[in-house]
């Protein structure tokens, strides 16, 4: 089906969760820097999203079980444990831990029930959502790390173990990934370079939990986080030279990674104790928020140009 011919809520799927994804993020970047009611209303945001995301994909399992499996056979799937675990970030930091312990659950059920059916359906030359099971991962760890000063120990040496396994899947998604996407892809692209942001972004909350205090995880860290910046001017500068106007559900997986980005900037400057990633964090998040507003608008425009359902082109009743 023609995605124009569609209600809004049905061009969402099987992509929406990336959306959720943005908005959380910008959710929490927007709380880092003091913007808290902007980041509220975000916050706000994103659980409805998620709301709708979570119904469509119960209401398909009970409706189309094949055509469920399908989707869950592909990288997009795992946007749901991502987004759940963003959420689950913002929750924590306004104090709701039980909330963000129910979340860290969901998380790490649909983990362990997606990602291997994902990976067994894995294929070559694939575009930028096969570092989703990367993405998801290192999620995980982004939620833990957050939780571990709170809830113990245990937590964050769970996390270090994801942190590792989620690097080892970031190499399986590149040796896969066509680099080709860099200049023809529709969005998902960009996640090449969210998922190390969001790898970064795990390595500076698991040195936040305050259980390892030597050096080689600040390192690591560090290094991820100038491989992701390193990827943001590639991208950029690939948009630059190849512009790629219109709305695509897809643009949502620009959005996340350019929030992601600018959050891991803001926690690693804090959590390694160096200042040069905090004022670039702030302009990363601008950009980011104004990427969120123009994606925004197009899905809007998109809804609104939708046409009614059971109805022909011409406009006419069936």
């Amino acid at each position: 089906m023609d995605d124009r011919a569609a209600p809004w809520w049905a061009v969402l799927p099987p992509a929406a969760g990336a959306a959720v994804m943005a908005t959380g993020i910008l959710s929490v970047g927007l709380h880092l820097v003091g913007l808290e009611v902007v980041s509220l209303v975000a916050f706000g945001l994103s659980w409805v999203l998620w709301l709708v995301l979570a119904g469509d994909f119960a209401a398909l399992f009970l409706s189309d079980r094949r055509s469920w499996e399908a989707r869950a056979d592909t990288p997009p799937a795992l946007t749901a444990v991502a987004a759940t675990s963003v959420l689950g970030v913002r929750c924590s930091l306004l104090g709701w831990g039980p909330a963000g312990l129910v979340l860290l659950a969901l998380s790490a059920v649909a983990w362990v029930v997606l990602l291997p059916v994902v990976l067994r359906h894995l294929g070559h030359r694939m575009p930028g959502g096969a570092f989703l099971i990367c993405v998801a991962t290192e999620a995980l760890v982004v939620l833990a790390g957050t939780l571990a000063p709170r809830y113990g120990r245990g937590l964050a040496w769970a996390g270090l173990l994801l942190f590792a396994l989620g690097l080892v899947l970031y190499a399986d998604a590149l040796v896969r990934f066509d680099f080709g996407q860099v200049v023809t892809g529709a969005g998902d692209q960009w996640v090449a370079g969210g998922a190390l942001s969001v790898s970064a972004l795990g390595g500076a909350k698991l040195l936040a939990a305050g259980v390892w205090t030597g050096e080689p995880l600040r390192t690591v860290t560090l290094v991820l986080l100038v491989l992701s910046l390193l990827w943001y001017v590639v991208l950029l500068g690939a948009e630059v030279a190849r512009p790629r106007p219109g709305y695509d559900v897809r643009r949502w997986a620009t959005v996340f990674p350019m929030g992601m980005t600018a959050v891991a900037c803001l926690s690693v400057a804090t959590a390694a104790a160096t200042g040069w990633p905090a004022p670039l964090g702030r302009v990363l998040l601008g950009i980011a928020a104004a990427a969120w507003l123009l994606t925004a608008y197009g899905l809007a425009r998109r809804a609104s140009e939708a046409r009614p359902a059971g109805q022909e082109s011409s406009g006419r009743p069936v």
